[in-house]
């Protein structure tokens, strides 16, 4: 069952199954059944969302980028994403593998190659833009959230990823 944590409330990765930090990452999900959304999505053909399928590809690229970074950026934003093609479909029981490679990473900005498969067949893909940045940067009152959340975040990391 996906995890959830405050800062990430509605995870869609069930696991981490590669990582090469400044390089890439690989993690599954499995569309459960009995996921709540499915009822509306469609009633007689239930299939996850495009958008889903989309933050599932932004959250293997969040945790690629805050491991890469060890957790000193803990907030991470898509700024953009690029060239996102839809090409098959996620039914219930069926596996979706997001892998994300980096192309690009500044200071604050990564650039990312992402996609996701079912059974092998790629079925999304694109490129995504994300900012990192440490919440005390632009909110100097908020300073003591940035170790909140960084402890909060090496909690969520450490169930998906078990190296």
């Amino acid at each position: 069952m996906p995890g959830s944590t405050q800062l990430m409330r509605f995870c869609q990765l069930d696991e981490i199954t590669e990582l090469t930090l400044g390089c890439s990452i690989t993690a599954t999900r499995r569309l459960r059944p009995d996921e709540d959304y499915l009822r509306d999505h469609f009633p007689k053909f239930p299939v996850m969302p495009g958008v889903l399928m989309l933050e599932a590809m932004f959250q293997a690229s969040a945790w690629l980028v805050r491991s890469t970074d060890e957790f000193e950026h803990p907030f991470v934003l898509l700024q953009e994403a690029r060239s996102v093609k839809y090409a098959s479909f996620l039914v219930p029981d069926q596996v979706l593998t997001v892998s994300a490679e980096i192309s690009k990473h500044d200071e604050t900005i990564t650039k990312l190659k992402v996609q996701g498969t079912v059974d092998d067949v790629v079925a999304v893909s694109g490129r995504l833009v994300l900012e990192r940045f440490k919440l005390s940067d632009r909110y100097p009152n908020d300073r003591a959230v940035d170790p909140y959340a960084r402890r909060r975040l090496k909690q969520e990391f450490a169930r998906l990823w078990k190296e």
